[in-house]
């Protein structure tokens, strides 16, 4: 994971990619059981991402009660937040229904192309950690957990008034900002994937709005236990993170599968269509890697370039 520090993005090229950054993670969140956290973890803004979260703090508080906005600003790496945000929010607008759709007519494709997303995610991470026993152990343990997660069934007849919209969305958060476990399948399990996601698409702001003050106050909390396991305890960790992403894989496969069922008998064509929209999102990922890191496995060999290091 090669977290490149772009709290501070001043060239319309910084935030162009920041907000490129922010559409493949709202596009990942949409879909249950991929999750955003992974999308920036590997195109290396996940530390930045928690670091400016955490910022929300007193200090910040006093920046602005003291109207040094300037200073607040910067404090809270506001640009930073502003373009990632930005792309989050197009993303979940623009295709919270292309997806919906898809994911009603075409699962297994939509799942084969994010199933190769994350493998990738997998490989590419794994690589960069000194591996030892606890590091392992704790690969096992992510891996067990997530993998009992993401098949758990969805909650029948629950609920949607204000109090359960708002914890919802504060456990959603918490698993959204977790590489390998999505926060759109925790409101799957919680039963309210399909009442968030129509509301979403009606722009239905008293349904939205619990949610999100939900996720305000689960973030900020969350992220501040995650910054410090991350700045003290780093190859755990980050090992544990990569047992999620395998442990997830189980839903892709669940879901990708559950579209085969309704499909039928494939012809040679579904078949290579399956494989080879998970082959692009598998190649996909390992390029933005290489760019990144120059030391991913798929081009290594062929292409060796120097890491990028933030303008």
């Amino acid at each position: 994971m090669q977290n490149q520090d772009f709290s501070q993005p001043r060239t319309a090229r910084q935030f162009l990619r920041l907000y490129l950054t922010g559409i493949a993670m709202g596009a990942a969140d949409v879909v249950p059981g991929i999750s955003g956290g992974t999308m920036a973890f590997i195109l290396g803004v996940y530390g930045t991402l928690l670091n400016a979260i955490k910022s929300f703090n007193f200090k910040a508080i006093q920046l602005l009660l003291s109207a040094k906005i300037g200073e607040l600003l910067r404090h809270i790496s506001f640009f930073f937040l502003l373009a990632l945000g930005a792309g989050i929010l197009s993303a979940v607008l623009t295709l919270a229904n292309a997806l919906g759709n898809a994911l009603e007519q075409q699962p297994t494709l939509v799942y084969a192309f994010f199933g190769g997303l994350i493998v990738a995610s997998i490989v590419s991470v794994a690589i960069l950690l000194r591996w030892n026993l606890v590091a392992i152990l704790a690969l096992i343990a992510g891996a067990l957990f997530a993998y009992w997660l993401v098949a758990l069934p969805e909650l029948a007849d629950a609920d949607h008034s204000f109090l359960t919209l708002f914890f919802s969305g504060a456990v959603a958060i918490c698993a959204m900002i977790l590489p390998g476990i999505s926060g759109s399948f925790i409101l799957l399990i919680l039963g309210q994937y399909k009442f968030v996601l129509d509301a979403v698409r009606a722009l239905n702001i008293g349904s939205i709005l619990p949610v999100a003050l939900g996720a305000v106050i689960g973030i900020l909390a969350f992220s501040r236990v995650l910054s410090w396991l991350l700045k003290h305890h780093y190859t755990v960790t980050v090992a544990a993170l990569v047992g999620f992403m395998v442990g997830s894989l189980r839903r892709v496969w669940i879901e990708g599968e559950r579209g085969l069922s309704q499909l039928g008998a494939l012809g040679a064509g579904e078949i290579a269509l399956i494989v080879g929209l998970f082959a692009l999102g598998f190649v996909l990922v390992s390029f933005i890697d290489h760019l990144q890191s120059g030391r991913n496995p798929l081009f290594v060999r062929v292409w060796r370039i120097q890491p990028k290091e933030a303008a």
